[in-house]
C-alpha cells in the first residue's frame, strides 16, 4: 500500500505529491507551519488526506506548545489552508474534541494523547476507505470500462483511496476492468498522481485529456464513472476537482451511471445545496504554466477554480462507508448519519 502519511519521531512525513511522478520523495515537516504550508502548496492533497494532516499538523504543533491560546493557533492556521475540502475541518474539530477531554492533564499528556489521535484518525481513514471499496465494487460491471476524474486514491486519503478504492476492491473480486483517467488540468492530478497509482497496482490504465471524455462515455465502452469528492451537501449536490460537472453530465446525457465514493466524514448536512459551498481559486500560474513551462502568453488573464459542483440529479449514487445512498438524498443522507 502506498504510505500516503506517517507520523514519525522526526515530525509528519508525507509524500511529495508534487514531485510524482518523476520522483517518488517524502516530506518530513517538523512544526505546523510546514504542515499548514504542505496542504497549501498541495504537497499532500485530497480531502480526507489533508484532514489527516491537519490533525499530525495539530499534535506536532502542540510537541512546542504549552496552553490553550497555542492549540487555537495552531488549528485556526491549518484551518485557513484551503476553505473547500470539508474533512479538513471535520479533522481539526475532532482534534479540538480530544484537546478538550484532556486539556486538564499534564502538558506531557496532552501531547501523548493529541498524538495518539491523528494515529487514530489515520487507521480510521484507511479502515473506512477499504469499506467503501467494498460497499461499491457491485456497481461496477465487469467487463467494461471505468472513467475517474482527478485523484481519489491511495495518494487523496490516509491509504487506499474512494474512487480508487471502489476500482481495487471491484479488481480484488474478480471482475476484469480497465480505467480511463482525465489528465485533470490545470494540476495534473490524473495524469501523474491517478496513473502512477493504478500502474503501481498493476490495474490497466489509459490517460485521456479532459476534453476527450464526451467522445468515449459516447462510445459505448464506458460502463461507469466514479469519483471522490471534496464536500456533500444535504441534497446531494456534489463538489469535486473542477471538470467533474461537465462529465456528470456528459454522463447522464448517455446513459452511462455516475457514482461518488466518500467517507461519512465528506458530508456537510449543514449546506442545504451545492451553491452554498465555497469554492478555492487557486493562483493563475497552475493554468498559465505546465510543470514550470508557460503555455500561455505573459500577463494573461485567468479564472482558476479549483473545484465545481455537480447537481445531485447528476449524481447515480453516493457510496459511503455505511451503505450506498441514493436519491432522494435530502433523505438518504441523513440516514446514513443518524
Amino acid at each position: 500500500m502506498i504510505e500516503t502519511i506517517q507520523w514519525s519521531d522526526a515530525g509528519v512525513v508525507m509524500i511529495d505529491q508534487t514531485k510524482l511522478p518523476r520522483q517518488e520523495s517524502y516530506v518530513t515537516c517538523t512544526d505546523y507551519q510546514q504542515v499548514a504550508e504542505a496542504i497549501r502548496s498541495m504537497v499532500i492533497r485530497g480531502a480526507p488526506a489533508i484532514g489527516v494532516a491537519a490533525a499530525m499538523g495539530i499534535a506536532l504543533g502542540m510537541q512546542h506548545a504549552e496552553n490553550g491560546a497555542d492549540f487555537e493557533k495552531i488549528c485556526d492556521t491549518l484551518a485557513r489552508t484551503r476553505p473547500t475540502a470539508v474533512n479538513l475541518f471535520w479533522a481539526i474539530e475532532r482534534m479540538r474534541r480530544r484537546y478538550s477531554e484532556v486539556r486538564h492533564q499534564s502538558i506531557h499528556e496532552i501531547r501523548r494523547e493529541l498524538i495518539a489521535a491523528a494515529q487514530q484518525l489515520r487507521l480510521e481513514d484507511i479502515a473506512i476507505n477499504e469499506c467503501i471499496g467494498r460497499n461499491g465494487a457491485s456497481l461496477i460491471p465487469d467487463g467494461k470500462t471505468v472513467l475517474t476524474h482527478c485523484n481519489a486514491g491511495a495518494l487523496a486519503t490516509a491509504g487506499y483511496g474512494t474512487a480508487l478504492g471502489v476500482i481495487r476492491a471491484a479488481v480484488a473480486s474478480g471482475k476484469k476492468i480497465d480505467v480511463f483517467a482525465g489528465e485533470t488540468r490545470p494540476f495534473l492530478q490524473g495524469a501523474r498522481l491517478t496513473v502512477w497509482e493504478l500502474q503501481h497496482d498493476r490495474i490497466p490504465a489509459t490517460l485521456i485529456t479532459d476534453n476527450m471524455a464526451g467522445h468515449f462515455l459516447h462510445s459505448g465502452r464506458i460502463g461507469c464513472v466514479v469519483v471522490g469528492a471534496d464536500r456533500i451537501a444535504s441534497n446531494g449536490d456534489v463538489a469535486n476537482k473542477i471538470g467533474t460537472y461537465s462529465i456528470a453530465v456528459l454522463a447522464k446525457e448517455n446513459g452511462v451511471p455516475f457514482y461518488v465514493a466518500a467517507p461519512i466524514s465528506t458530508l456537510d448536512l449543514s449546506l442545504a445545496s451545492g451553491d452554498q459551498i465555497p469554492i478555492e481559486q487557486r493562483a493563475p500560474g497552475e493554468v498559465t504554466h505546465v510543470q514550470g513551462v508557460p503555455v500561455a502568453p505573459e500577463g494573461t488573464a485567468v479564472q482558476n477554480p479549483a473545484f465545481d459542483v455537480t447537481p445531485h440529479r447528476y449524481v447515480t449514487a453516493i457510496v459511503t462507508e455505511r451503505g450506498i445512498s441514493r436519491a432522494p438524498y435530502a433523505e438518504s443522507l441523513r440516514k446514513l448519519v443518524i
